[in-house]
């Protein structure tokens, strides 16, 4: 199984979120779009564990079935919302499914997607 993360779907992980992680645990392979690292990257900036969350996220990209995911000029298209249509881009070019809890990518056409529900709502 080919599995490209959202934001929300690392965020529930990391949190433990028991379907995502099942989900994350039996992929052979791991996609994790460059735009995450930045999203990832601003949410550390406003949090207060900054240094061990991104200590965690260092430690989970070294992990042999992850790999980073760039954005390639080809894959431009229209935003919707704001950076889920590259995350959507890149998880397509590496023929991955996206792993999220955002309803939205389900009305995007060629992207397979594993939509979550959060545990609590």
């Amino acid at each position: 199984m080919r599995i490209c993360l959202d934001t929300s779907a690392y965020s529930h992980f990391k949190r433990g979120d028991p379907q995502v992680v099942d989900l994350i645990d039996r992929a052979d392979w791991l996609g994790v779009p460059v735009i995450v690292l930045g999203e990832l990257a601003v949410g550390f900036r406003q949090g207060k564990r900054r240094h061990e969350n991104q200590s965690a996220l260092d430690d989970f990209l070294a992990n042999p079935v992850v790999d980073v995911l760039a954005v390639e000029e080809d894959m431009a298209g229209t935003p919707l919302p704001a950076n889920d249509i590259w995350i959507a881009t890149v998880a397509v070019r590496h023929g991955a499914t996206v792993l999220t809890y955002d309803q939205h990518f389900g009305s995007i056409a060629r992207v397979g997607a594993t939509i979550l529900t959060a545990p609590n709502g």
